[in-house]
């Protein structure tokens, strides 16, 4: 009689994988929105980069003064609200990343420096000149633009990244610090998590669209996986000799749901972090390429 073997469970992995902590960080910042529905803005101090804008002193502005239902945060002075997000994410980060194996003092200092660049150039692509739409030369006394519209700055945001990693560090190792800092695979796993939580609230206020979505993904679900899935990785894999693991990725990216299918993908086949890393950095340009593009295209 043939004998079972037990497997263990190794409950560790809920805090020492960074899949996990994906979910708890994205869950947590989700929960603590959640009494927004009752005018309790938790996260109202937030602060968000008021693209375009033309004043510096009107560049930034809090989330919760935006808010009729409130006035708690009338009085915050955007300075403060940076801070304030500042460390709040260097809390919770840090503590997931000791809690993952690394130095708390490494990563601190190196998630320092990646939340500088990042909201400094946030803060800077969000000038008028480098997005403001037409329609808006008018309210704000300007006469052209690169017009890209807000979600163009991520275009730009991109590119910088692009230009760092490889033309900076070419053929170079990031500085010790800043590997530890840059995780990019685990910053983008949290966004997914948040992205889908707020899919998810916003189909139960409209069920019609709640089963529009279901009926629609059922669709998308035989299109990727029986069609297109396929002819992208033959093409990845056979015509431009990808790696299997990059191709499986590329494909999942290109034919599936974007970012998310590929991260998805990448941690299932055990691709380096780089892989996922990349290919989400191409469908995010590529996407924003696209909005720009599109709509000209469409008015012609």
């Amino acid at each position: 009689m043939a004998t079972q073997t037990s497997v263990k469970v190794d409950w560790s992995s809920l805090w020492k994988k960074e899949d996990w902590w994906a979910l708890w960080i994205g869950l947590l910042i989700f929960f603590l929105s959640l009494p927004g529905y009752y005018g309790i803005y938790l996260l109202g101090w937030v602060p968000r980069v008021a693209a375009p804008w033309i004043n510096p002193s009107k560049s930034v502005v809090v989330v919760g003064q935006a808010l009729t239902m409130t006035k708690a945060y009338l009085g915050l002075n955007p300075v403060l609200s940076i801070l304030f997000f500042y460390l709040f994410l260097l809390a919770i980060l840090t503590i997931a990343a000791k809690a993952m194996g690394h130095s708390a003092r490494r990563f601190a200092a190196g998630f320092t420096i990646m939340f500088i660049l990042t909201f400094g150039f946030w803060w800077l692509f969000g000038y008028a000149y480098f997005n403001a739409t037409p329609d808006q030369y008018a309210k704000l006394h300007i006469t052209w633009s690169i017009p890209v519209g807000a979600d163009g700055i991520l275009i730009y945001i991109l590119i910088i990244g692009l230009i760092i990693s490889n033309l900076i560090f070419y053929k170079r190792k990031l500085p010790a610090v800043l590997e530890t800092g840059a995780r990019t695979e685990w910053y983008i796993k949290t966004a997914i998590v948040l992205l889908g939580a707020l899919v998810g609230a916003a189909s139960l206020r409209y069920i019609s669209l709640a089963v529009t979505l279901v009926e629609r993904s059922l669709i998308a679900i035989v299109a990727a996986y029986l069609i297109y899935w396929p002819i992208s990785y033959v093409i990845s894999y056979k015509l431009f000799k990808l790696d299997i693991k990059w191709a499986a990725t590329l494909a999942s990216g290109v034919s599936i749901c974007g970012v998310s299918a590929a991260i998805a993908t990448a941690a299932a086949i055990g691709a380096p972090s780089i892989v996922p890393a990349t290919v989400a950095s191409i469908i995010v340009l590529f996407a924003a390429i696209e909005l720009v593009i599109l709509p000209f295209i469409a008015a012609t």
